[in-house]
């Protein structure tokens, strides 16, 4: 299996912020590996609050979608919250069409988000 290293983790404060390093989320770009390494996060750290931060991502499969409901279903069982920032607006698009952006809170960028979290 290749490690493609697509996302980076950090923290700040009460919030764990997963991050892209590729501009394209797809199954080529070890998308499944990603997903794989947030569910471990969720399950080993159970973060109050993951940011995932889209910032210089341009496409994503249908798949990460699904990731992403996956990611809100096991952190909602913890009560946990996932937010979503930097996304452009063709993807932010994708969310409106399929009713997801009533799933998820939205932020323009990952420090308004984090600044926003430490308020509550």
């Amino acid at each position: 299996m290749t490690d493609y290293n697509v996302i980076k983790i950090t923290k700040q404060d009460a919030v764990t912020t997963v991050s892209f390093n590729v501009p394209n989320l797809t199954v080529e770009q070890g998308l499944e590996q990603a997903a794989q390494q947030i569910s471990d996060i969720i399950k080993n750290q159970k973060p109050r609050n993951l940011l995932i931060d889209f910032t210089g991502v341009k496409f994503f499969s249908s798949q990460a979608l699904g990731i992403l409901i996956d990611t809100k279903k096991k952190l909602s069982a913890q009560r946990g919250n996932v937010i979503i920032s930097g996304i452009n607006p063709q993807l932010y698009r994708v969310f409106k069409i399929t009713n997801l952006d009533k799933l998820f809170k939205f932020y323009p960028d990952a420090q308004s988000a984090i600044n926003d979290l430490k308020k509550t």
